[in-house]
């Protein structure tokens, strides 16, 4: 959940460690630190408790020049955020290293090394990595040696990067369930935990595998495998251009990204639907063996790729006749499972690198399931790799922590998905041709949808005051509640909780007084009538209603009744396009609160640890 970068260069790398911190700032953190080696090889660090800025200042007015160096923004996993506590962390004057990830067997490696007259100055476990490879280098008088003795005694998850005075002119770095990607230049070379960082500097890559250890050198570099077998990496180039990691005209990335959707789900569409059918061999080229005898789907996801799994699961049962299941990753690790013949287990994720996730993929392959598939937007991720089939989303750079556009491009991979299942299962050609006409008309709806921001702000100004606020909607919109309330919570910190709207006389009605908005979707579906007996229930009792409806509803705006008129939309397609309204609802509520929207309090983009 941390960030990493380094370079090994002819020149001063100071400058690139900084704006590879910058990109990485969409993470989450509290600290960051860098460790340089100077010309006079001496290493030289800097770290401040806050943002980069902070670092920056200090680094411009001491200066940290050298032509090797490693940069790291912290989430506290262990001891608090302190200038001690962040990263780079060194062994003696010699050493320094940056690390994301948990060291589950720190604690008896710390008592091991204090007991041989180590000195630990910081709570973290990253420091006893730091003394455990110090005491190996002092054996060996090899970095590259020194790292892969130490890393055989390590339990966990981990990305390292290691810097040693002594060998100036390279780094080690190797990963175990923590993202490291090599970025490769031209007379340099650059590693960190993600292509965004990088982009000014290169757009050729490499992504470690599971085990991997490489010496990163200028001009070479050499990577060993789990086995201690030398292994080459395949380069590839960065699909993206270099703005989409920048803000543009919009005044944040969730803006921006929300806007992007029209774009992002087109693109999501492109090369895996004619004018009437899903391309199944688009899913990969196993696709029609692996989904011809699925009696059984296991959805695995955290947080919004969650509740794309809980739409996708009304989709699934209704137009494939298949069982689904759907389960938070990190329940689904923790507990004995009765799996069903012929069960597709499949994961979503935006980052592919999700900790939970990843390891409920890692269990589901030894028990027995009948494939892995994982819908993700990070091409060389680990949940990709790992995976029998994958749907890779169109997204692009997701900056904001808050989901949004992976998560409506999340919805219609699932939704093709669904679709090539179905057709396994008898789904009929007219059927599926009306459904794959209606999502070609998601682009356009959405972008009506948007067209609508100016009022929605409107409608924002009414939760300015508010500490509380109830989301419904029925079936498959159920899901799209609870995203609305999530986005709602976590940019505006304003408590919200999603109901099915038939469960309000069950408990959450006694909350319902005028103090509360309750947001409402309403698509024209099977469902709309029983919706509106359930907003005469708030009504009846006092709360007032904010109504997300289809044009065509006949939802009327009254005194306590506010009404957003959606354009009409295809029954199955409704839970993407309705997600948008909800996302700008959120957006200027937050905007309005003077919170900081693209970086919320306490949260990270990609969850890497449990």
């Amino acid at each position: 959940m941390c960030g990493i970068v380094g370079a090994v260069s002819e020149r001063d790398v100071q400058g690139i460690l900084l704006e590879g911190l910058r990109r990485l700032e969409y993470r989450g953190y509290d600290s960051a630190g860098m460790a340089v080696i100077d010309s006079n090889q001496a290493i030289n660090r800097a770290r401040e408790v806050g943002k980069v800025a902070a670092l920056a200042d200090v680094i411009t007015g001491d200066g940290l020049e050298g032509a090797a160096g490693i940069a790291h923004t912290r989430w506290a996993t262990h001891g608090e955020p302190s200038q001690i506590n962040a990263h780079p962390h060194m062994s003696g004057e010699r050493l320094a290293i940056v690390h994301n990830g948990i060291i589950e067997n720190y604690q008896e490696l710390r008592e091991e090394l204090k007991a041989e007259g180590f000195e630990f100055t910081s709570q973290t476990d990253t420091e006893v990595v730091a003394h455990l490879i110090e005491k190996q280098y002092r054996q060996s008088n090899n970095l590259y040696q020194a790292v892969g003795s130490a890393i055989e005694h390590l339990r966990g998850a981990y990305a390292l990067a290691v810097i040693h005075a002594d060998e100036p002119d390279h780094m080690v770095v190797c990963r175990e369930g923590s993202p490291l990607v090599v970025g490769v230049g031209i007379g340099e070379n650059f590693i960190a935990s993600d292509q965004l960082a990088l982009l000014p500097v290169t757009d050729r890559f490499m992504f470690l595998e599971e085990g991997d250890i490489a010496d990163i050198r200028r001009d070479h570099i050499e990577i060993h495998n789990r086995d201690k077998q030398p292994v080459e990496r395949a380069i590839t180039r960065f699909e993206h251009s270099s703005d989409a990691a920048e803000k543009g005209e919009y005044r944040h990335f969730m803006l921006k990204e929300i806007h992007e959707q029209p774009k992002v789900i087109r693109a999501t569409t492109e090369g895996r639907l004619t004018n009437t059918r899903v391309l199944e061999q688009a899913l990969g080229t196993q696709a029609g063996n692996l989904l011809e005898n699925v009696r059984h789907v296991q959805i695995i996801a955290c947080g919004t790729s969650y509740h794309a799994g809980m739409v996708a699961r009304y989709w699934i049962e209704d137009l494939a006749g298949v069982p689904c299941s759907v389960e938070v990753a990190s329940e689904f690790r923790y507990r004995k499972h009765v799996i069903q013949p012929d069960t597709l287990f499949l994961c979503i994720s935006q980052s592919g690198e999700t900790a939970d996730t990843l390891a409920a993929l890692r269990q589901a392959k030894k028990a027995g399931f009948r494939a892995a598939m994982a819908i993700c937007n990070v091409p060389g991720s680990s949940l990709v790799r790992e995976s029998d089939l994958v749907i890779m989303t169109q997204a692009g750079p997701e900056i904001g922590v808050a989901s949004t556009k992976a998560f409506t491009t999340q919805l219609t991979a699932l939704l093709i998905f669904t679709l090539a299942l179905a057709r396994h299962n008898g789904l009929e050609e007219e059927r599926e041709a009306e459904i794959v006409e209606a999502i070609r008309l998601v682009p356009g709806q959405v972008e009506q949808v948007l067209a609508l921001d100016g009022e929605i702000v409107e409608l924002s100004k009414s939760f300015m005051d508010k500490f509380h606020s109830l989301f419904l909607g029925r079936g498959a919109m159920f899901p799209v509640a609870l995203e609305g309330a999530l986005k709602l919570k976590e940019i505006s910190y304003i408590h919200a909780e999603a109901y099915p709207a038939g469960e309000l006389k069950h408990g959450p009605l006694a909350l319902v007084d005028g103090e509360m908005p309750v947001v409402t979707v309403a698509p024209n579906n099977e469902l709309l009538e029983k919706l509106k007996s359930n907003l005469e229930e708030v009504r009846a009792r006092g709360g007032e209603l904010f109504v997300f409806a289809d044009q065509a509803a006949n939802v009327k705006a009254q005194e306590g009744i506010h009404v957003m008129q959606l354009p009409s939309v295809h029954p199955i397609t409704a839970p993407i396009v309705y997600t948008v309204p909800l996302q700008l609802l959120s957006y200027h509520v937050a905007v309005l609160k003077g919170t900081d929207v693209d970086q919320p309090r306490n949260l990270a983009k990609s969850v890497t640890v449990e």
